[in-house]
């Protein structure tokens, strides 16, 4: 089928392109330029080391120095565990399987640590992951097979060869802990067949309806239920939210942050709780004693000393078949026992559950989901659930040829635009001021999200304005390049400067404690590093940094704040704006903040774009547009 191949090829270029990428990072780099741009940990030391499944042993290890580099190393991941005394001679491959703070653990494809490995200088880095690429791949080929066979309604229906049904006389049921489109939504995804949509806008309250949602269909149906999401944040904060909700969750993988209560979720953690573990350790630290026993025997010895070191390593590996065999057990008696099963897209399918189906698969934010990697989960379903915003942005897509030619198009904007009978639209939100959600509902909503009550006029202080846009025009603020990036120090100056009068309105009506949280976003990174340095460097903002933080758009997409500032930074006479053209971005960026929002811009830049210009007039109507005159 046409789909299918052109996402194939279309993954193939995406494919090439990331390894490219990686090629670049890693093959002309010194070790050091490595562990900068966050692939490798060096130095290391060894804390510990067991066997495991399929006789690997799985080493721990933590990183000695250069703490604060921020690593790209999580679970799941492909690794190399190496030595820099002869790195391409003295390298054994493997899986990160845990990753905490400077500590990870590597299962190595060996049953016993090199020699090299007591000599030092150890490191661990990250490998291309063609794994993740494996199993798109995989599951389109699949998919693919399906749909030229008509064996499956579902694929049919989400490439467009049919339409979804609905049961249509369930009795309605009315949750008071949700709202009316909330509770709308619950009800088509109760009573569709096949498919149905939750479309969250920023602070609609979707995860919340996905919990009430997912309970319903539990006691509905009485069926297992597939939760997966294209990141381990989202993941977790769906496991957690099900879990407080009394439902028996069973987390796959390596959450992102390490909690109590979400590590209790965890397969490993259940393993570690289950009754029968006690005995499969017992057996695991008998067949490493006999390991230990057959290290013993080195390089010199005869034929008998031979003999015994097989037999040793023959008893280990016979007790390490009986410890598989007892995990396996384990295993499968929690993941039968568990309501829902909690992973991301391409964990959803590890091999504890990879051959599992569900009655209903639920993909959280679908807006952001790879499509080839929302296969592998659909895969397994009879019914999917999609929730998300197709409205903010796609997933990061390495080739830009893959992106033009579609790849950056999500299932979520396809299935919208397909099947809007099966889209639920969230319409009331409980984060922003009336004015700061206006502009977005007017343009991406078809002005249909309202605040509710409890937001709709809330104020840092009586009087204070909601909205304001900041017009640098005519002040000579021009932008410059700085690499790839774009910065414009002036501008971010004129932000640092308006901000401080801010945060001198508000001293008197806050303790230090309940200060309101800050956001400074800029859509280029290089422009966040200039803010950064500014914000260092403010005298008056320095009792407030602890509230304050700085990030790039893309990187606050899910977060939000009490006052948000947007620096624009393009400023031109060609009124180039870049990718502040992708109008979802700003869209992400306006969003965020809950009392006040400020957007410092070059209305002679921005405006030649009809969304900036519309968005100024907009700002004009309400008497929040302002030049920056004001505060030279």
């Amino acid at each position: 089928m046409d789909y299918f191949k052109n996402l194939l090829d279309l993954l193939k270029t995406e494919r090439e392109e990331d390894r490219n990428q990686y090629r670049k990072l890693t093959e002309t780099t010194s070790i050091a330029e490595r562990r900068a741009n966050g692939l490798t940990w060096y130095p290391i030391a060894i804390r510990g080391s067991e066997l495991s499944r399929g006789d690997y042993l799985t080493v721990e290890v933590e990183r000695t120095t250069h703490h604060d580099v921020p690593h790209q190393l999580r679970a799941g991941l492909p690794a190399l565990f190496f030595s820099n005394h002869d790195p391409q001679k003295d390298r054994v491959e493997g899986t990160i399987t845990y990753q905490s703070g400077n500590r990870l653990k590597i299962t190595l494809l060996t049953d016993e640590l090199p020699e090299w490995s007591r000599d030092g200088k150890l490191g661990v880095e990250m490998l291309f992951d063609d794994k993740s690429y494996d199993e798109m791949q995989e599951a389109l080929k699949a998919a693919n097979s399906l749909a030229e066979s008509s064996q499956n309604r579902l694929v049919n229906i989400l490439t467009g060869q049919k339409s979804p049904t609905f049961h249509p006389d369930l009795p309605q049921i009315n949750n008071p802990r949700l709202n009316d489109s909330q509770n709308r939504a619950v009800e088509k995804i109760r009573a569709a067949n096949e498919l149905a949509i939750v479309h969250g806008p920023p602070g609609t309250g979707k995860t919340t309806t996905l919990v009430q949602a997912i309970k319903t269909l539990i006691r509905q149906d009485h069926q297992k239920i597939l939760v997966v999401a294209p990141s381990n944040t989202a993941v977790d904060l769906l496991s957690e939210k099900l879990h407080d909700e009394g439902i028996n969750v069973l987390r796959i993988g390596n959450p992102a942050r390490i909690s109590e209560r979400l590590t209790a979720l965890t397969l490993d953690q259940k393993m570690a709780d289950h009754p029968l573990m006690k005995e499969a350790k017992k057996l695991k630290k008998q067949a490493n004693e006999f390991k230990n026993m057959a290290h013993k025997y080195k390089r010199q010895f005869g034929k008998a000393e031979r003999d015994q070191r097989k037999a040793l390593f023959d008893e280990a590996h016979r007790i390490m078949k009986d410890v598989g065999n007892t995990e396996q057990y384990i295993i499968d008696d929690l993941v039968a026992k568990a309501q829902v099963i909690t992973a991301t897209l391409v964990g959803s399918n590890q091999y504890m559950i990879r051959n599992l189906t569900f009655h209903t698969v639920v993909i959280d934010e679908a807006g952001q989901a790879l499509e080839p990697a929302c296969w592998i989960p659909i895969l397994k379903a009879q019914k999917l659930i999609l929730a998300g915003d197709h409205c903010q942005l796609p997933p990061t897509i390495k080739s830009a040829e893959a992106a033009r030619k579609g790849l950056s198009t999500t299932l979520l904007e396809k299935c919208v635009l397909l099947h809007p009978e099966s889209v639920s639209l969230l319409d009331e939100q409980y984060r922003m001021h009336e004015r700061i959600m206006g502009y977005s509902s007017k343009v991406f909503y078809g002005s249909q999200l309202k605040a509710h009550a409890s937001v709709a006029t809330h104020e840092l202080f009586p009087g204070d304005s909601a909205l304001l846009f900041i017009d640098t025009a005519g002040c000579g603020f021009e932008e410059k390049l700085e690499g790839t990036s774009s910065t414009n120090p002036e501008e971010a100056a004129l932000l640092i400067k308006h901000l401080t009068q801010v945060v001198t309105e508000l001293a008197p009506f806050y303790a230090p404690t309940d200060f309101p949280t800050i956001a400074v976003i800029s859509p280029y990174k290089q422009q966040l590093n200039v803010l950064n340095e500014q914000l260092l460097h403010a005298p008056d903002l320095q009792p407030y940094l602890a509230k304050i933080s700085a990030n790039t758009i893309d990187s606050f997409q899910g977060q939000e704040r009490d006052i948000v500032y947007i620096s624009m930074t393009r400023s031109n006479d060609q009124q180039e704006i870049g990718f502040l053209a992708d109008i979802r971005r700003m869209n992400v960026a306006m969003t965020r903040a809950r009392k006040k929002l400020v957007v410092v811009g070059d209305s002679a830049t921005l405006a030649s774009l009809p969304f900036y210009a519309d968005f100024i007039t907009y700002a004009e109507t309400h008497n929040t547009y302002h030049s920056a005159w004001e505060w030279l």
